[in-house]
């Protein structure tokens, strides 16, 4: 290590003087929230779990800990609660959640407390939370009727089949969250399900349990019947499993590992599943780029959320002719975030959220510098602000033999590499097993563009480091390769909690020979009718 690692004073903002608990969390409160998980026994003494605050691994508050009986009885309440709710007109449970969006908007403050305190992000990360799914509430909630309409379609006989394909809903849904988005990948796959017209038991996070909670009780203001949406928390081990082995349909997002698991415990019972495991996503800086812009961009991209998410750039390549400049600009963007612990907007990146986490992004930057990548910024704990902070940081001269190349290190720590052309900046982009998100920079957008289709991603942003794609809730995301199944947002987003049913019905006669006809006729007669069919160019 060399004197490159101590940061600038500016990267630093001092813990504040606050109380660990957000001051409005009270003890009323807090069995409210415990009060919307339901147990198959209520034993005098319940097993509880708690979960530490990052800023200071204070414990947060205790949640009863839910057993494989326990979720089997919430996803047969749910299925119980799902035949009335299916009945529900689909503008109906719009309006619903339209006024979700409403309360969420007016009660944010409360919730981005939580969000803070659970996982000890920066309060603007927390905000986007918000953001995301209150655009997701109102797209949903405006365009659910359109997505799941009825569609006509072409009969076999023109005139004579009349067919329609009906969206009616798998049942029960059940969803399992991580803990680095507990609002927006807590609730955003629960609205589309609800509008479909299932129900939905959540799996919470053992990490931030009380997001999800709180979000479940806000639902309740807005009118949902209670059983329609239930929340089971506890050890992931015991409610992950026992959740999929009972529900119709899984939407997962964790990590890679646990997303095959639940794969083939879904497949094992021929349910559906959604997956989004995580990424190693790449940034590309084409030679005509707007430097300083891309800098900006990638230090955004790569230590937003402290860099615990899923689609943040882990790898970014440089033009080789601008690669020296690019490499100062970035480094010079990095150094200029504030790094702390404050619950306000006073700071640009928080803490990590366990020590798991930060052993693991410590582990990854002294492997790559033992084996001799360069620390060009950062490089180290800060025990300094709170127990799991870790400095932005840019590394430079990383090899395959190192475990950041390829494996996902899901912290504030992002390598960088020299490319020669365009072919070069694609082939070092695809390497590897994932595919879930990647950025172009570039002045030439048509250049950009062709490029864009050539990289193995769900989705590529041009220009932008990640959440133009993602914030764009009209489009699908997810991934490719290792990166997962299926797509949130947009049509698929709300479609896949559903089975498409084809409705037929035939005018005039049943199809095939009719009483008393030769069947040799009918088919002579059928066959010049196709051949008809083909001349005058129809389906």
């Amino acid at each position: 290590m060399t004197t490159e690692l101590t940061p600038p004073p500016r990267q630093s903002v001092s813990p504040p003087a606050r109380a660990a608990r957000p001051p409005w969390v009270d003890a009323d409160v807090l069995r409210e929230w415990s009060g919307w998980v339901r147990r198959e026994t209520e034993a005098d003494e319940v097993p509880l779990q708690t979960a530490s605050a990052p800023f200071t691994l204070e414990p947060t508050a205790s949640v009863p800990q839910c057993s494989a009986p326990d979720v089997a009885a919430a996803v047969a309440r749910a299925r119980v609660a799902q035949r009335d709710w299916a009945g529900v007109a689909v503008g109906e449970r719009a309006r619903l959640v339209l006024a979700f969006h409403d309360l969420l908007l007016e009660a944010q403050e409360q919730v981005l407390d939580l969000i803070q305190w659970e996982t000890g992000k920066a309060r603007f990360h927390a905000w986007q939370e918000v953001g995301q799914v209150v655009a997701l509430a109102r797209h949903y909630g405006r365009r659910a009727e359109h997505y799941l309409k009825p569609a006509r379609l072409r009969g076999m006989v023109p005139g004579a089949t009349v067919v329609k394909e009906v969206r009616v809903p798998k049942g029960v849904v059940g969803i399992i969250s991580p803990w680095n988005y507990p609002l927006y990948l807590g609730v955003g796959d629960v609205l589309p399900a609800l509008l479909a017209g299932n129900a939905v038991v959540s799996k919470a996070d053992a990490q931030t349990p009380l997001t999800l909670l709180w979000t479940r009780a806000l639902m309740d203001r807005a009118g949902l019947p209670a059983d329609v949406w239930q929340v089971v928390t506890g050890v992931g081990e015991v409610t992950g499993p026992a959740l999929v082995d009972a529900v119709d349909y899984v939407a997962f997002t964790g990590s890679t590992a646990t997303g095959r698991e639940v794969a083939r415990r879904a497949a094992g019972r021929l349910v559906g599943a959604s997956l989004e495991p995580g990424g190693k996503n790449p940034l590309v800086v084409r030679r005509d780029a707007d430097l300083a812009a891309a800098a900006h961009g990638a230090a955004t991209a790569a230590f937003a959320n402290t860099g615990q998410m899923c689609i943040h750039v882990e790898r970014v390549y440089a033009h080789e002719d601008v690669y020296d400049e690019f490499r100062d600009a970035l480094v010079r963007a990095t150094e200029e975030l504030r790094l702390g612990s404050a619950y306000d907007y006073s700071v640009d990146v928080g803490s990590l959220t366990s020590l798991d986490q930060l052993e693991r992004v410590t582990a990854h930057v002294e492997d790559a510098v033992a084996q001799g990548a360069r620390v060009l910024t950062g490089g180290q704990a800060r025990p300094d602000l709170g127990p799991l902070f870790f400095e932005p940081t840019v590394l430079e001269g990383v090899t395959s033999a190192m475990r950041i190349f390829s494996e996902e290190t899901f912290g504030p720590v992002v390598s960088l590499y020299p490319f020669a052309s365009d072919a070069d900046a694609v082939a070092l982009s695809n390497e590897g097993t994932y595919g879930l998100s990647a950025s172009v920079w570039s002045r030439d957008v048509g250049s950009a563009e062709r490029l864009a289709v050539s990289l193995r991603a769900g989705a590529v942003n041009i220009n932008d480091g990640a959440a133009a794609a993602a914030g764009s809730v009209e489009a699908g995301m997810g991934g490719m390769g290792e990166s997962g199944l299926g797509r949130r947002h947009g049509a698929e987003g709300i479609r896949r909690f559903t089975d498409a049913q084809t409705v037929a019905r035939q005018r005039l006669m049943p199809l095939g020979p009719p009483p008393g006809k030769p069947v040799e006729a009918f088919v002579h007669q059928t066959n010049r009718q196709l051949a008809l069919m083909r001349r005058l160019r129809l389906r």
